[in-house]
């Protein structure tokens, strides 16, 4: 009798562990670290828009630095970062989010270079519950069609980019042929700019699309010769940038004017015959005058051998100081639902100046920048020089998400 009492007891213990431990399985945790934040970070690493991960990448981690006072901890918190390389691929892209949801358990989700992955992503945000900040893509759909409640951006959109680029060259009577790769990132700059151009009373003429893995645009150049704009309206993103084949087939000599939103260093480097040319800028590291950029600037250079932050290195800090904000307005509570609440309207600083999420699409309402090509002394590409600041008032995109 005794014999079996003690093994009684002895099962009543392993049962006893066993609901214990499945208790704490169930919990919604499934064992994550809760004084651990964990945040994900989708980017192309690799493939045709390498330098945007990259650039996003050193962003993002200075803006930790910035809005931790160097601590990485939110709340007695620790900061833990995880980046993927999409391979500007949607379907790797969807796997990699996945992953990250999944199996590291992230907090919040940051991407993507490219619209066409975060697009494939953003459906997962609102599957998992889970905060998306939307770093650097630009389609409109992306706080348009395919917005959901978990999608904030701190990115710029096509719209913004449309007004500044249409408040640059369109006027009444103007003829305007567009070129951009043929993908949302394309499709919504150019109708985005359409829209903003025509209600200044500018025509469009022509819309001309190419491959974005496209190397030769001489078929697509010499539509728009024929059409005989008065201005090419160009939206292009990627390093096989059609800029060197339109010096080759002097566009401009033939009384065509080009404008466009002034890219990455990189490709500003081989922008030599556009020198003069006026369009807009999403950031140039001249042009934002405010402590926060004076502050990247500087870090920039000491940790990245004199290198000054490029195109959407500040897209990447922005990210992270939004991200680091709303945790220290709930008090480092990662729950979404708490989240949502104090990021809708929510304001904070960055290096393109006050940043503030739109209550009803969660857009950042950003400044932007009309620019013009110049020669500068010293450097071995053509500089944007600040004309005008565009306020963020200026380039409020229309809410598109009803």
């Amino acid at each position: 009798m005794k014999r079996k009492k003690r093994l009684y007891m002895f099962l009543a213990m392993i049962i006893g562990a066993m609901l214990f431990t499945t208790a704490c399985g169930s919990s919604g945790t499934s064992g994550k670290n809760k004084d651990v934040i964990k945040i994900g970070v989708l980017a192309s690493f690799t493939g045709p828009l390498e330098s945007y991960g990259k650039q996003t990448k050193q962003g993002f981690e200075l803006g930790l630095q910035y809005a931790t006072d160097g601590k990485m901890e939110v709340n007695g918190k620790k900061i833990e970062v995880v980046y993927e390389d999409t391979e500007t691929k949607p379907e790797v892209a969807t796997q990699k989010a996945t992953k990250l949801f999944e199996e590291e358990e992230v907090d919040f989700l940051v991407g993507s270079s490219s619209s066409g992955d975060t697009l494939a992503v953003v459906g997962l945000a609102e599957e998992y519950k889970k905060i998306m900040i939307v770093e650097p893509a630009v389609a409109d759909s992306i706080t348009g069609s395919e917005f959901n409640k978990y999608i904030f951006r701190t990115a710029r959109n096509s719209s913004q980019d449309a007004v500044a680029g249409a408040a640059a060259i369109a006027g009444p009577g103007v003829k305007i042929a567009t070129f951009a790769p043929d993908y949302s990132f394309g499709w919504d700059g150019v109708a985005a700019f359409k829209k903003a151009a025509e209600k200044l009373g500018a025509e469009v003429i022509l819309e001309e699309y190419a491959d974005p893995a496209a190397t030769d645009f001489t078929s697509n150049i010499q539509k728009i010769i024929n059409a005989k704009p008065d201005y090419l309206f160009i939206v292009w993103s990627g390093a096989n940038s059609p800029w060197n084949q339109i010096a080759e087939m002097k566009v401009q000599e033939k009384g065509i004017k080009i404008s466009t939103g002034a890219p990455d260093i990189p490709a500003l480097s081989i922008m030599e015959p556009m020198v003069g040319m006026e369009g807009f800028s999403v950031y140039y590291h001249e042009l934002p005058n405010n402590k926060v950029n004076d502050w990247l600037v500087e870090k920039h250079k000491e940790k990245y051998n004199g290198e000054v932050p490029d195109l959407f290195t500040p897209g990447g800090m922005s990210a992270a100081i939004a991200i680091v904000e709303a945790l220290k307005k709930t008090n480092g509570d990662t729950d979404s639902e708490k989240l949502i609440k104090v990021m809708e309207g929510m304001s904070f600083e960055t290096p393109k100046g006050t940043m503030t999420f739109r209550e009803e699409d969660h857009q950042a309402l950003q400044t932007l920048y009309a620019i013009r090509l110049v020669k500068k002394e010293g450097v071995p590409y053509p500089v944007p020089e600040l004309i005008r600041e565009l306020s963020p008032e200026e380039t409020a995109p229309p809410i598109m998400n009803k």
